[in-house]
């Protein structure tokens, strides 16, 4: 049997793969282990972003946290790093988003959060998913002991006041476009920049249920580009569904991803002594050009397999307060314990703002090797099983002897479709790219329905 949980919850096609079944036995299995250390009735936070199906999804969901004893405290849209906040602003026993983050409208997906706001341990999440399938050796209660659904309007504006609290500059003479991906952070984004002085101009901001991330948001910059170029912005911050990654776009339109990201706001720690370990946190994804910042810097690298929770496992693991993913991901430990896109965004302005310079000229500290990644559609069960195919381990030790020091191949499953990804790094982009395109067909030549 496959695991239920990936790299980030449970997901799948809404209705389909994630179901309103099991929905409530999440809830439920959640509850249980989640809630189990706690001498009093446990609160569950649980929030969602705009798909149409989280209706559906979070009435499973909170009646399986209400068959346990347990109350659920329901904060309607806001952002998973909203979530991983308020659990722990008030006081809860864990924290629950509705979401498949980046993806599209028909995918969803159910995330917890200790409460301590932290994605869960892969031992916990197998409590849960024990549980999912067999609670029959549990004692649910009944009558005057079933749990409450309770409603709390105020989680944006705490949220925003949380963020806003995190930066001692006002934004005052900045035009930034913000790309809202018809998602999460819809409402809480333009009002954080109204309040922090800037002038902003807003896309997609008009969820339908069925909108989120299409053709916008942090996985496609083409049109804030544009529109930054169009309205001589200084620049554009673009997030996705759940408001988790954050991707920039400079003056000119240039992508500045989580890998820029990092080395800007790690640089800006760093002359200020507060880079912890003198170390960033990155995964294997990384661009090679964060490791020649690191080693003209003299800033260290340690990176971990590719999942924003494995960037936070280490960080949590060696003291280091800064970390993340080349999609977006940026963590900041000193701020919130999981990927927050509007608390990067917010501290990237901040230094932007204190060093009186363009988003260029800050991003010019990172140099971006030629690097691209082509998908391979596979079947999901065998995703898992590409380097046991003696055709493609042998293309992956051709290229890789080719390429020696000036480049690298990197291959992975994704942590929540039935995909293989090559990313080959190198000096020349369409080379490189007709490489990847080849092992990639290979792939899926081998293992694709």
């Amino acid at each position: 049997m496959a695991r239920l949980f990936g790299t980030d919850g449970v997901r799948g096609v809404a209705n389909r793969d994630l179901t309103p079944l099991l929905a409530y036995k999440l809830g439920r299995a959640g509850a249980i282990v989640l809630a189990q250390s706690t001498f009093r009735r446990p609160n569950i936070v649980v929030a969602c972003d705009t798909r149409i199906s989280c209706d559906m999804l979070e009435c499973a969901l909170v009646s399986g946290i209400c068959s346990t004893g347990a109350s659920a405290i329901c904060l309607g849209v806001v952002p998973t790093p909203a979530v991983a906040y308020l659990t722990r602003l008030y006081e809860a026993d864990a924290g629950i988003m509705i979401s498949a983050s980046h993806n599209s409208f028909e995918f969803n997906g159910i995330k917890f959060f200790s409460d301590q706001g932290h994605k869960l341990l892969d031992e916990t999440e197998d409590m849960i998913e024990k549980l999912v399938h067999d609670d029959s050796g549990t004692d649910f209660p009944f009558a005057e002991n079933v749990g409450r659904r309770k409603v709390l309007n105020t989680a944006g504006e705490d949220y925003i006041k949380y963020v806003e609290s995190t930066v001692d500059v006002d934004f005052s003479g900045l035009k930034i476009v913000l790309d809202c991906a018809n998602g999460a952070s819809c409402k809480v984004a333009p009002e954080l920049f109204r309040r922090l002085g800037a002038e902003i101009i807003v896309m997609n901001d008009n969820p339908d249920g069925l909108n989120i991330n299409k053709k916008c948001g942090s996985g496609n910059t083409k049109y804030i580009s544009q529109k930054v170029r169009e309205t001589g912005a200084d620049l554009g911050l673009a997030f996705d569904g759940d408001a988790d990654r954050l991707i920039c776009v400079d003056e000119n339109g240039e992508v500045v991803d989580g890998d820029a990201i990092i080395t800007i706001l790690s640089l800006d720690l760093k002359k200020k002594g507060l880079l912890v370990n003198n170390t960033i946190v990155v995964t294997v994804m990384s661009n090679m050009g964060v490791d020649v910042f690191a080693k003209k810097h003299g800033i260290n690298v340690v990176k971990t397999q590719v999942g924003d929770r494995y960037v936070l496992e280490e960080m949590l693991r060696s003291g280091c307060i800064i970390g993340g993913e080349q999609s977006g991901h940026v963590i900041m430990l000193q701020h919130n314990t999981t990927g927050d896109g509007l608390i990067t965004a917010v501290q990237l302005v901040r230094v932007l703002k204190n060093e009186g310079c363009r988003l260029s000229d800050l991003a010019s500290v990172f140099t971006r090797f030629p690097q691209v990644v082509v998908n391979a559609k596979v079947r999901d069960s065998l995703k898992h099983k590409f380097m046991e195919d003696d055709d493609i381990a042998a293309m992956c030790r051709s290229l890789e002897d080719e390429f020696g020091e000036n480049g690298r191949v990197l291959i992975r499953p994704s942590g929540t479709e039935p995909l293989v990804r090559v990313m080959i790094e190198g000096e020349n982009t369409a080379y490189i790219k007709h490489k990847a395109e080849l092992l990639a067909a290979l792939i899926e030549s081998r293992l694709g329905t």
